[in-house]
């Protein structure tokens, strides 16, 4: 273990990690990784994990993918970066076409940025400018959904429902009204999921009856509220929020960030609703994991409400590495491996085997909740011990598994190369850590 130990050592010293108690790593190691190929990341020793959460749910086609790897290092010969400022390039026209096609044109116009929760920024910003520019500034307040997680930067703060980030910084927030949530969990004894979602549905109604005048926007992750525990809901209840958001004129933004990109089936999860949102946020897997890039794609209608000979109708907003070629070579090369692979097909039977693969958990007495969302696979722990979170991500970690829990829930979220043989480990693996969990 002496090159793991090092390397953790270096990076304790000098790296201040991402939401993380630091001194937790006196009890807890971290994980030092030298390298990774396709499911897999090896450490300093030689030892493997599979990746079952694809990083933070972002890596697509596995580490080291040698055709994103090829597109990048052909692009790294051309150019690596531009401002987007009265200058443009071949990749970020390219991709925003491309992406515009996958909407059938309706969301035609996309802007750039480099993470998920910019992108939640720069969706309710330009909602709310948008009806300041159509004469009605006091359409400004924002709907979002309880439990629901969009970013942890100011504005996304706002429309996140997660009392552990939004507390320690609720001096800076302008907080958005919160809607119950459509978690079919919360469903009555022989309720059916759609009926719950209609029900959950009417205070959305309700909301928009007295406070339509004064909402530009409600945001949702559509099918699954991936940090509120794999909460997913019908797609009845996108389809009745889309509704309600025309007849009262408010917009729908849907945060695509962690559910896009083929995680719930389709390319995007809002077309298993069919409907189209107003803004539409994609970052994480887009570039296939490689590169920091998001983008809000939007509408006709939304663009022309900022076109104009005044500077002050322009959208104002900027990052220094808006639609870094680099990155939307990378996130090109994404969608043609979708293209040429016949992806999503291939997703429905690996999520098949997924599902068959999990039989024995189940039917785990301990398990509670058993659900899919494409390839998004979860349970709940019934009377999970204090620490379970932690306990079972070290247990899964034994065995050779990157698995990271929320709270009591478990659940996979792989590349879209896993093969049978790993989602067998994988399954097998998750079972074993739950009974060696739950036993210590």
């Amino acid at each position: 273990m002496n090159g793991n130990h090092e390397f953790m050592r270096r990076s304790l010293a000098a790296v201040w990690h991402p939401c993380t108690q630091m001194k937790s790593h006196e009890r807890v190691p971290l994980v030092p990784i030298r390298r990774g190929e396709g499911a897999w990341l090896e450490d300093f020793d030689g030892r493997r994990y599979l990746d079952a959460i694809s990083s933070w749910w972002v890596n697509l086609f596995g580490h080291c993918n040698p055709r994103i790897n090829a597109a990048l290092q052909d692009q790294l010969a051309r150019i690596e970066h531009l401002m987007l400022a009265g200058f443009t390039h071949e990749p970020v026209v390219q991709l925003s076409e491309r992406l515009a096609a996958l909407t059938g044109g309706t969301l035609g116009h996309c802007f750039y940025a480099s993470d998920g929760a910019s992108a939640t920024e720069i969706a309710l910003k330009m909602s709310v400018h948008y009806w300041r520019n159509s004469g009605r500034p006091g359409k400004d307040g924002f709907l979002a959904i309880e439990d629901g997680y969009h970013g942890e930067t100011l504005g996304a703060l706002s429309v996140t429902d997660v009392p552990l980030f939004r507390e320690a910084y609720a001096t800076l927030l302008r907080p958005a009204h919160t809607l119950p949530s459509p978690d079919w969990r919360r469903a009555q004894p022989g309720e059916r999921a759609q009926d719950f979602a209609l029900r959950q549905a009417g205070a959305l109604e309700a909301h928009l009856e007295r406070h339509h005048a004064r909402t530009a926007a409600l945001i949702v992750e559509p099918l699954v509220q991936c940090a509120a525990g794999m909460a997913m809901h019908h797609p009845a209840w996108l389809r009745r929020a889309r509704e309600l958001c025309d007849r009262f004129e408010v917009h729908l933004i849907a945060d695509e960030i962690a559910v896009g990109c083929g995680r719930t089936g389709t390319f995007f999860a809002h077309e298993q609703a069919h409907i189209r949102p107003d803004f539409l946020c994609l970052s994480k897997g887009i570039s296939g994991g490689y590169l920091p890039l998001s983008t809000v794609l939007t509408t006709d209608r939304v663009y022309e409400a900022f076109y104009s000979d005044d500077s002050a109708r322009a959208f104002l907003h900027s990052h220094s590495y808006t639609g870094n070629a680099l990155a939307c070579r990378a996130a090109l090369a994404t969608l043609d491996i979708f293209e040429q692979d016949d992806v999503l097909a291939a997703n429905r039977a690996r999520a098949a085997s997924l599902s068959a693969a999990c039989a024995a958990l189940r039917a785990h007495p301990r398990v509670r909740h058993f659900r899919q969302c494409g390839m998004i696979l979860a349970f709940d722990v019934a009377d999970a011990p204090a620490g379970f979170a932690r306990r079972y991500a070290q247990e899964a970690m034994a065995r050779g598994i990157l698995l990271r829990p929320i709270a009591d829930c478990v659940y996979f979220m792989p590349p879209y190369v896993v093969d049978d043989d790993q989602i067998a480990l994988l399954a097998k693996a998750a079972f074993a850590a739950l009974d060696a969990t739950l036993e210590g």
